[in-house]
């Protein structure tokens, strides 16, 4: 998927169908010159619905498509007859989109689970007719109920990516590259800052067939959790991680005081975030020689309170330990 087809934030608006009108109708047919109330039901407004489908991936598919109107509902007929219900219209969206009310910007519901299916508009309920009205006292009715009105509503629709490994680190510490190694994804690598502006997923095969998703998060910048450099729109992807993963370069000014900058960019997002599981990624190691590598790993043993690993991309080194690792905190 092409990053000018990732799109993970929509504003749409929804409206459902109005119910139908009751009938007034009395009954008339041969021989029979006065007959009582026979109206019947107007039928209900179609609603429309919020739909999981495990097959989507983004929310492009509504980038051009905006504006959801159900049907109405059909009026009632003679006879008793109902009106038919308008027709209710489905919105697919992918498994972990949030459902927000544009207006307020409260969060209205999310959709996790395939098949899972949510209405966002009710559709206007029918007007009941004439004959329900009939009494001893009042036994021609010429009277019916209107049916319900429609609801309508502007909804935002955020995606919040679902993957096993999320990567988490500042602007060009290697996230891209690890990814296009180790899956089959082909992510835009660049030796700039903010290469990677959507995220990209990717399947790590791991051994006897068995599979894992990872997630390459745009970088994060000090002062993302007030949402600087976009912050707020890369920090909700991380959310749905179950094991971070943060990687910081090997030829970093100070490695601990970039996993403390990161952690407090989380914290202060979402402080429920310090709860996943995490591992450190020492990248771009292939510049390191041995003598070096020992000195940084007596030097990290003091300072890092986490598990971490010496890896390069480029140079294919460490990445099964890394694999071995991250499958063994997903399987804990």
């Amino acid at each position: 998927m092409t990053e000018g087809n990732f799109v993970d934030y929509v504003k749409v608006y929804v409206a459902s169908g109005k119910g139908g009108q009751g009938s007034a109708h009395l009954h008339r047919e041969k021989y029979i010159a006065k007959g009582g109330p026979d109206g019947g039901d107007g039928g209900r407004g179609g609603h429309v619905i919020i739909r999981g489908n495990s097959n989507l991936w983004t929310l492009y598919h509504l980038k051009f498509k905006k504006h959801f109107r159900a049907g109405h509902g059909e009026h009632g007929g003679k006879s008793r007859s109902t009106g038919a219900d308008g027709q209710d219209v489905f919105i697919d969206v992918p498994l972990g989109t949030v459902v927000r009310d544009t207006e307020t910007n409260n969060i209205l519901f999310e959709i996790t689970a395939d098949n899972e299916e949510v209405i966002i508009c009710k559709g206007g309920k029918g007007g009941l007719g004439n004959w329900h009205f009939k009494s001893p006292t009042n036994q021609t009715p010429r009277y019916a109920q209107p049916g319900l009105p429609l609801e309508e509503k502007y909804i935002t629709l955020e995606l919040k990516v679902l993957a096993d490994v999320g990567l988490v680190g500042f602007p060009n510490a290697g996230k891209s590259t690890l990814l296009s190694v180790i899956t089959s994804a082909k992510p835009k690598i660049a030796d700039y800052e903010f290469t990677t502006l959507k995220p990209n997923l990717g399947i790590v095969e791991y051994r006897d067939y068995q599979t894992f998703v990872m997630a390459d998060i745009p970088g994060i910048i000090e002062g993302a959790a007030e949402g600087k450099g976009l912050g707020h729109y890369f920090l909700r992807h991380i959310e749905r991680n179950s094991t971070l993963l943060f990687m910081i370069p090997a030829d970093a000014d100070d490695i601990k005081k970039q996993y403390d900058i990161l952690l407090d960019e989380l914290r202060r997002y979402n402080p429920e975030m310090l709860d996943k599981e995490r591992l450190i990624a020492i990248t771009k190691c292939d510049m390191l020689d041995e003598e070096l590598k020992a000195e940084l790993k007596t030097e990290l043993d003091n300072e890092l309170p986490v598990d971490y690993l010496f890896i390069s991309s480029v140079a294919q080194q460490g990445l099964q330990q890394l694999k071995d690792k991250l499958w063994q905190m997903l399987n804990a």
